[in-house]
């Protein structure tokens, strides 16, 4: 049984061209080995993509075109960059992408990945977990939590950020097994993360959008949230009454 504070972890994080796993590429990728005392050695690279950096991503991580134009491509990085992640257990916000973006370029690479078959710890998960954030972007959870941020959304400054927001957010458990044991089951979220009701608790949702929501392609969490909610009211009196959240006023 691995006591957290005992454990090494690897936070990583990438930035990309876009959002698109398809057609976008890595442009940074970060990761930084570390126990809950110290950080252990940290690795932190540009690279060159082959396709163009959309708008979207410059405006978010600032990397331009000719900062990354004499950098390696992927597939000289991945290599050391995987090497260097080793076994220990990931820890990432929203941390599936990253690692679907690692996965497809070793594959175009055709570079010996794993990762995706790991196990892993997502903070945008213990995030919701804990609750009492109504916004789990990273910026905003390290604001809640008291963590300095840098102002410049790059992927080291993130890895940084986020490992302190990992301390704060399993500050509840022992054990590795047993943060691992609470993500394998869905988590009850208190707050719709996007749409036009981003930031209202679910009690607050209209019916109807709760119906449209729940059938849509979300994440388990989401699903499991909306389905939860959509019960409760059917539970509670009837969906006719559930419908308007003032109703018991």
């Amino acid at each position: 049984m691995t006591l957290l504070n005992k454990a090494t972890f690897i936070c990583l994080d990438c930035e990309f061209t876009g959002l698109d796993l398809e057609n976008d590429r890595l442009i940074e990728v970060a990761a930084i080995r570390f126990t809950f005392s110290e950080l252990l050695a940290e690795f932190d690279e540009l690279v060159k993509p082959d396709c163009k950096i959309s708008a979207e991503a410059l405006a978010i991580h600032h990397i331009s075109a000719e900062m990354v134009a004499d950098k390696p491509p992927i597939e000289a990085l991945l290599p050391d960059f995987l090497k260097f992640i080793g076994r220990d257990m990931i820890v990432g916000h929203a941390v599936g992408s990253d690692l679907e973006m690692i996965t497809r370029a070793a594959e175009r690479a055709k570079i010996p990945c794993t990762l995706k078959a790991r196990p892993y710890i997502d903070t945008l998960r213990l995030a919701r977990l804990y609750g009492d954030s109504p916004n789990n972007s990273l910026g905003k959870l390290a604001a809640h939590f008291n963590v300095p941020a840098d102002p410049a959304h790059r992927a080291l400054n993130d890895v940084k950020m986020n490992i302190q927001v990992f301390k704060h957010l399993v500050a509840r458990f022992k054990t590795v097994a047993q943060v691992m044991e609470i993500l394998s089951k869905p988590i009850q979220m208190k707050f719709m993360p996007l749409g036009k009701h981003k930031g209202r608790p679910f009690s607050e949702i209209p019916l109807q959008y709760l119906q449209w929501a729940a059938h849509m392609d979300f994440d388990q969490d989401l699903l499991y949230s909306l389905r939860l909610e959509l019960k409760k009211r059917k539970k509670g009196g009837g969906f006719k009454d559930a419908a308007n959240p003032f109703s018991a006023l």
